[in-house]
This record gives structure tokens, sequence and C-alpha cells, in this order.
């Protein structure tokens, strides 16, 4: 397949994953789906087995809305999901300033994983042919550590609002940043793509190039 005449998608509003995969040279467009996310206690209990559920179930969703019966050429959509891991518990994106406190108040001062699953949907749909597909999912995982939070910090982050639309209540690249002792891993992860990572598994779909128009 030549990259350059695939459809790729990605189904995802985050413009965090959108910045990063843009910074990867890869020419796409934005089809944000409305996908099931809620998980049963068997998969919850299996963080990394849900993370891939999710990330599929996002690609697949976007993959049923535009895959219509015109649709012709490769369609490659990119479904992605971050999970936040304390000690096998997920923690998901707050509900309210106090869910966002408990969770600050878990992550303070310890380690924690950062699980990202990709899934790579491909369709193929030649004119007046059959149509073909075949999916992908990895997860990468970065561990990350909390220095001690005070109480303050705390009550000043919630105050900002930065941690209402992100898994474990934090933002690495904005608000949460001081609050890293370290990482293990790739940030693109925990931010919320790991972009690199994509390219290397998918070479021949995502070989690094200038976006298109540059």
């Amino acid at each position: 397949m030549n990259p350059e005449e695939l459809d790729i998608v990605l189904a995802s509003a985050s413009p965090r994953r959108r910045q990063l995969l843009e910074e990867a040279g890869v020419p796409f467009r934005v089809h944000a789906v409305d996908a099931d996310e809620t998980l049963d206690p068997d998969l919850a209990a299996e963080p990394v087995e849900a993370v891939k559920k999710l990330a599929e179930r996002k690609a697949r969703a976007a993959v049923e809305e535009l895959l219509t019966p015109e649709y012709e050429g490769t369609l490659v959509v990119i479904g992605s999901d971050t999970m936040v891991v304390l000690r096998g518990e997920i923690f998901g994106k707050p509900q309210d300033a106090e869910d966002a406190e408990r969770m600050l108040r878990a992550l303070s001062g310890c380690g924690h994983d950062v699980n990202t699953a990709v899934s790579v949907w491909v369709v193929h749909a030649p004119a007046g042919q059959d149509i073909s597909l075949f999916y992908r999912t990895f997860v990468d995982t970065t561990y990350v550590y909390f220095k001690d939070l005070t109480d303050a910090q705390i009550a000043d982050y919630i105050a900002s609002g930065d941690p209402f639309d992100k898994a474990g209540a934090y933002g690495i690249q904005s608000g949460a940043a001081p609050f890293i002792d370290h990482i293990e891993g790739s940030l693109d992860t925990v931010i919320g793509l790991p972009a690199a990572r994509m390219q290397r598994e998918f070479p021949d779909l995502f070989a690094p190039r200038n976006v298109l128009g540059e």
C-alpha cells in the first residue's frame, strides 16, 4: 500500500492525541465517536485487557460510521484509550471535585501505571469488489512517579479545572507537570498516544513523512 493514498482517521476528539499524531508527520482527519466505555467487573479487574477493549470499541465505532455502501478506498482508523492504574484500580476521568481529590491523594508520593492502547483497523474497499478488514491492538505502559503533594497543591490544581477531562485526574503535559518526580517509559503514552511505537508497529502504514500540504 502507498501510505499517501490511505484515508487515515483518528477516532478521537482529543486535542492531545491530535497534536501527537501531527507531530509524527501522519496525514489524517478526525472522526470523533461516542463509543460505549462501560466495563463489566471481570474486564475492569484486568486493566490491560480493559484498555485494549475500549480502544477497539472506538475504532470499530468509527469504521461502522464511515464505511458507507458508497465508500471506496483504503480506510485506516486509529482508536486509542488511556488508563491510569494504581494497585490494580482503574482511575478514569473524575466525576467531580471530590473524586479528583480522592485520586490525587491516592497518587501522591507513589508510582502508578499509565496504559495506553492503540487499535488500528484497516478496511480495503475497492470499487465493485469484496471488502477486506483486519485490525491489531497493542498496549504501551509508562510508569509515573508522583512527588508528595500538599493540600494546597491539590486544592489549587482542582480549582484550575485541569483534572476533569483527564484519566487519573491529572495532565502531565499541563498543570500537573510539577507533581511528577520521574517517569519510566514514553511521555507520549501518558499524554495519550504513543505515536512513535505506532509507527514501529505499522511501518507500512505510518512511514514518517510530512503532513499533506507542507
